[in-house]
């Protein structure tokens, strides 16, 4: 009778020392890492341009009749094709019949003609009350690969689709959001860095007036400083190939503002560092200019990102559905606690004792979303994770799919992607992903608006009423 033969050892047993010494290279010096970083940075940069115009720009895709009809302006195609008919001077596309195609800009131009002509119970425009404030809104986490630039980067993308004028921060040194929107970024004076060295600038001048006056020592203004004086928004927001969307971008350098950051609060303590990025934004005029400002940043509750979080109206936590990550999350929410309230008592305390009112951080909205979710395998720890975190979770869950999996390997978005690619079925249910969370997103935005619109209308009521008393 034969004996049954054993089992395999597992890979790890056996191993020959001499033979694994003969597989390794010669040992890495630091040279080496600047080899890998240049084949990488080649290799970057043509995966990254998969896709790109000839002349290596991204160049957003045309939409057809169809896809304007179904997602973009509520209208009947057959009544689309009547108004276009009857109105020579619109855009009239490119091709034929039903098979006809628009740009963004082009459709755009349609959705404002269906604003001023069209029925007025219809949505063409997205709401935006008149008079307040672009909404800012922070994408964050302190733990990579959660969907936090993706997430951002489609609902920049939805909003733009949608008629809002979108803004996109990239705080992130990695730089994937630039990447994503098609941004060329040479150095860190093409990122947020001289707006932040503006602020601490503009601090210190101030700071040595007072100084002159009493006879101190002043705080020198370095080349750098001194350079940053001169930058504005303006100067280093560039177009991307949404028509209104908007990015100020990112690139490795960047990363220096976390160590630059500190240096320069030693040097003047009163500088409210996490104040610099609100600064920036509201003295360059981004709060009216655009309807909403994206910040997407990097994975660590670093000196970028509280800034972020002090700018941002809305905050937006994306996490999957595992416990690392929502146990991550968790100490992530507990960090944020213990860094604003530090800084809220730190302020309160030199306010108080100068008779002046007290500070007070205060969001709109904080929300958690679950992203790449599979609800064969993570229904049950979702729902651990919505009942933990309460209403500070969005009812929908982000499910990961082929179209958008697919659209991360060619640096896209799932609504750059074109539907003639995918079978119906596949492009609707890709789409849907990111339609539902903008959906959800969308609704906080006109939620938070409209509340802020009703305070403004009592406080001019209440002023109104004080002039006539």
């Amino acid at each position: 009778m034969d004996k049954k033969s054993s089992p395999p050892l597992p890979p790890y047993f056996n191993l020959d020392p001499a033979e694994a010494a003969a597989k390794l290279h010669d040992p890495v010096d630091t040279a080496r890492f600047a080899k890998a970083a240049a084949f990488a940075a080649r290799g970057r940069e043509d995966l990254a341009k998969r896709g790109y115009a000839p002349d290596g720009r991204k160049k957003l895709r045309k939409f057809s009749t169809w896809e304007i009809c179904r997602y973009l302006i509520p209208v009947a195609p057959a009544h689309l094709r009547r108004v276009l008919n009857k109105n020579p001077g619109l855009p009239q596309g490119e091709g034929q019949g039903s098979a006809k195609r628009f740009s963004l800009e082009e459709i755009l131009i349609m959705r404002d003609h269906f604003a001023e002509e069209g029925v007025s119970t219809k949505e063409y425009r997205p709401y935006r009350p008149e008079g307040l404030d672009a909404k800012v809104v922070a994408v964050a986490n302190f733990k990579g690969g959660v969907g936090k630039t993706s997430t951002a980067a489609h609902l920049a993308m939805s909003a733009a689709l949608d008629g809002y004028k979108v803004l996109v921060v990239d705080l992130d040194s990695q730089g994937s959001m630039t990447s994503i929107m098609g941004g060329q970024v040479q150095d860190e004076w093409q990122t947020v860095f001289p707006l932040l060295a503006k602020d601490y600038a503009t601090q210190v001048v101030a700071e040595n007036r007072v100084r002159e006056a009493a006879g101190d020592p002043q705080i020198p203004l370095d080349e750098t400083l001194t350079e940053a004086m001169q930058v504005s928004l303006r100067n280093v927001v560039q177009k991307t190939h949404w028509p209104n969307i908007d990015l100020i971008g990112a690139q490795l350098n960047l990363y220096w503002a976390e160590f630059q950051i500190p240096v320069w609060r030693m040097a003047l303590r009163n500088w409210a560092l996490w104040d610099a990025l609100t600064g920036a934004l509201e003295d360059g005029g981004a709060l009216d200019e655009y309807d909403i400002i994206l910040l997407d940043t990097p994975p660590a509750l670093g000196y970028l990102t509280i800034n972020a979080l002090a700018a941002a109206d809305i905050i937006l936590v994306p996490l999957g559905a595992s416990f690392l990550e929502f146990d991550s999350t968790g100490r992530f929410f507990d960090m944020l606690y213990s860094t604003f309230a530090s800084i809220e008592d730190g302020e309160n305390a030199a306010r108080r004792r100068n008779g002046l009112p007290e500070m007070k951080f205060e969001w709109d909205v904080v929300r958690a979303i679950i992203t790449r979710f599979d609800a064969s395998q993570q229904t049950d720890l979702a729902n651990v994770i919505q009942a933990y975190f309460g209403d500070m979770t969005n009812a929908y869950r982000q499910e990961y799919t082929a179209m958008v999996g697919q659209a991360g390997e060619t640096v896209s978005g799932i609504y750059e992607a074109d539907y003639r690619d995918f079978n119906r079925e596949t492009y609707t249910r890709g789409r849907e992903t990111f339609d539902r969370t903008y959906a959800e997103f969308k609704e906080i935005l006109l939620g938070a608006w409209w509340r802020d619109e009703q305070e403004q209308k009592a406080k001019e009521a209440e002023h109104g009423e004080a002039q006539t008393a």
